[in-house]
C-alpha cells in the first residue's frame, strides 16, 4: 500500500455529510445529479512533500492528533484497489480489482483546513485497511452483491452499532455508475472549494498504475453522529457476506474478538484509540 495514491469519494451515502457536519464545505459544489457524490479528495501521496506523503494507514490504532482540541470521528467505508490505464496522460480505465474494509478517520473542527483532505491525514494512524477480497466482476450479478458493511464502537465493556448497517449495493453510486464518475472525475476536477485538482496529483505521482480509493462512509447511528472518539474506544469496521452471516452474528464474534482473520468472505478492521 506504501506505494498506492489513497483517494477518497465525499458524499456518496445519503445523509452522512449532513451528520458529519460537513455539508456546508460542498455549498459551492454543483454536483453532477441529485444525489451524486461531490467530489474526491487524496489522503495520502507517496513521496509528497506535504503532509499527505506521510503513510497514514495503521490496522491496529487510531492515533489521535497532537492538537487535544481535534474531535475525531471514524469513517466506516468500502475501499476499492483498482488498476488506472491512461492514453495521452488522461485516465481511459479504472479497474477494480479487490474491495476490503477501510476506516477513513476524519477531524471535524480543524477551522484552518481549507481543503477535505487536510481532515483526512492528521496522524500515522488515521486510516486503516481490511483484508483485500478479490473482484470476480464489479457488476450485478458479482461477488459485491452479496456483501454489506458493518461498524461497532466499543467502549466500557458495551459493543454498539457505529454506522448503520448497509448493503454496499445501497452506495449512491456503484458498480459501473461510481467506476465511469471516478474516471472522469480524475480526468475532470479541478481545483475548486473544498477540492484539489486531480490530474495535477496523477501527474506529480507519475500516473499510478494502481490506486485505493475509499467509496464513502455510511450513515451513522445517532451515537456516533454525536459521540467524538476517545482514547481507549476501540472500533470495529467489518465487510461481511451477507447470505453467510447475520448483523448479530458477526457483532458477537466482534464483541468476543473471534473473527478469524482467514475467512474469505470476510474483511475486517479492529482498531484502539490512542
Amino acid at each position: 500500500m506504501k506505494e498506492y495514491l489513497g483517494f477518497g469519494v465525499a458524499g456518496n451515502f445519503a445523509n452522512h455529510l449532513e451528520q458529519a457536519g460537513e455539508s456546508n464545505d460542498f455549498s459551492d459544489i454543483v454536483a453532477d445529479e441529485d444525489g451524486a457524490p461531490k467530489g474526491i479528495f487524496p489522503f495520502y501521496i507517496p513521496q509528497s512533500a506535504t503532509p499527505l506523503g506521510r503513510y497514514c494507514i495503521n490496522n491496529q490504532a487510531i492515533i489521535l492528533p497532537e492538537d487535544p482540541s481535534f474531535n475525531v470521528q471514524a469513517e466506516p467505508e468500502v475501499a476499492l484497489e483498482c488498476e488506472l490505464l491512461y492514453q495521452d496522460q488522461k485516465v481511459i480505465e479504472v479497474i477494480p480489482k479487490f474491495f476490503m474494509a477501510f476506516n477513513d478517520a476524519s477531524v471535524r473542527n480543524d477551522k484552518n483546513a481549507k481543503k477535505l483532505s487536510q481532515k483526512k491525514n492528521f496522524s500515522p494512524g488515521s486510516k486503516a485497511m481490511g483484508k483485500k477480497i478479490p473482484i470476480d466482476c464489479f457488476a450485478h450479478g458479482g461477488i459485491c452483491d452479496d456483501y454489506s458493511l458493518a461498524s461497532f464502537l466499543m467502549f466500557d465493556d458495551k459493543i454498539e452499532l457505529y454506522g448503520e448497517c448497509s448493503e454496499l449495493v445501497s452506495y449512491s453510486y456503484f458498480y459501473q455508475k461510481l467506476i465511469d464518475w471516478i474516471k472522469n472525475k480524475l480526468n475532470t476536477q479541478k481545483e475548486f472549494s473544498v477540492l484539489e485538482d486531480l490530474s495535477e496529483i496523477l501527474k506529480q505521482s507519475n500516473y499510478p498504475s494502481k490506486i485505493i480509493i475509499a467509496i464513502g462512509a455510511t450513515r451513522y447511528t445517532h451515537l456516533a453522529e454525536t459521540r467524538f472518539l476517545k482514547r481507549g474506544d476501540k472500533i470495529a469496521i467489518v465487510v461481511f457476506n451477507h447470505k453467510e452471516y447475520t448483523i448479530e452474528e458477526i457483532k458477537s464474534l466482534v464483541h468476543k474478538k473471534c473473527i478469524p482473520t482467514e475467512l474469505k468472505d470476510i474483511s475486517i478492521i479492529c482498531q484502539e484509540v490512542k
